[in-house]
């Protein structure tokens, strides 16, 4: 086939918003920015959740799982994505490229569990408040948190094999700023019927799914919350349950734009901002979340500061 190549390539151009140079430049100040926000809220989180007694809750403990895979995650994406708005060259080796898909891959699907098992201890917390502690001991917190890991590693496994078996065209062109599925199914030069038809089997599992339990959960969350006569006990359990609520919808509202939204150039160019968004801004997003709206966060960190020597 004209255009085809069926050797290892040397690596990728990743395209981005290399038509739109100025944007870039407002892309690399907003970037940087938000990375290190991104850096120093989820580490804060951290070392809170670890250093506060107070904090050694499982919503704490799944918390710092969220921010620990929030600072992977944006770490194994926006390093190069700064590289390549910097300057003219944007490219990425091969290996970094299957490195980069992989890594971004596991830590993606792994949140979408993720946030689906915080809201089950949610459901527990707020449904059967009087088992609580019996429900969610430490063991199953960890056999949950592997549960996320490890899922979500195994689908990154099984994607990243199928997508670089494929038959790349020649010009090894990437239309995002990062190797991502959607942009590199596009970019190869064979029919791709059967990886579109795995990936979308795959956003049933790890997208659909758990946001079909999230949902679920909450539904019984609002049911208990309306039995609840008392003004205080009402805004207490909705208190518990709006940060989290918020990162669900942040989140999962993009990865469903990206994913599930037909095709067309129209699409493909709002895609790279949504991509944009829940790579870069959401984890950035979510410390400030969960901060701003719970006091007990609040004050381990003021605790936290106290101890940091002048």
């Amino acid at each position: 086939m004209k255009g085809t190549n069926f050797s290892t390539p040397a690596g990728f151009v990743l395209l981005g918003f290399s038509d739109q140079p100025r944007l870039e430049m407002v892309l690399l100040l907003v970037v940087s920015v938000t990375y290190t926000l991104t850096l120093t809220g989820n580490m804060a989180i951290i070392l809170a959740s670890y250093l506060s007694p107070k904090l050694h809750t499982p919503m704490y403990f799944f918390l710092s799982n969220l921010s620990f895979l929030d600072l992977c995650f944006t770490t194994s994406i926006v390093p190069q994505m700064l590289w390549n708005l910097r300057g003219p060259v944007k490219t990425i080796s091969y290996a970094g490229c299957v490195l980069q898909l992989y890594v971004a891959l596991g830590l993606g699907s792994t949140e979408c569990v993720l946030l689906a098992v915080m809201a089950y201890d949610r459901f527990s917390a707020i449904c059967r408040p009087l088992h609580y502690d019996v429900i969610m001991h430490p063991k199953l917190l960890q056999q949950l948190a592997a549960l996320a890991w490890i899922s979500g590693f195994v689908e990154a496994t099984v994607q990243t094999i199928l997508v670089f078996q494929l038959s790349l065209c020649s010009h090894h062109r990437v239309d995002d700023f990062m190797c991502e599925v959607p942009a590199l199914i596009k970019s190869a030069c064979v029919n791709t019927s059967f990886l579109e038809n795995e990936a979308a089997v795959a956003s049933v599992l790890y997208v659909v799914v758990p946001l079909g339990l999230i949902l679920v959960s909450y539904g019984w969350i609002v049911r208990s919350v309306l039995r609840i006569k008392s003004a205080q006990g009402r805004r207490k359990a909705c208190g518990t349950c709006g940060s989290h609520l918020l990162v669900v919808v942040l989140f999962f509202g993009s990865i469903i734009s990206v994913y599930i939204q037909p095709k067309s150039k129209y699409t493909q160019n709002h895609s790279k901002f949504l991509t944009l968004f829940y790579t870069v801004v959401t984890p950035a997003l979510n410390p400030l979340i969960y901060t701003l709206r719970n006091k007990e966060v609040k004050w381990a960190l003021r605790g936290l500061l106290r101890r940091v020597p002048c």
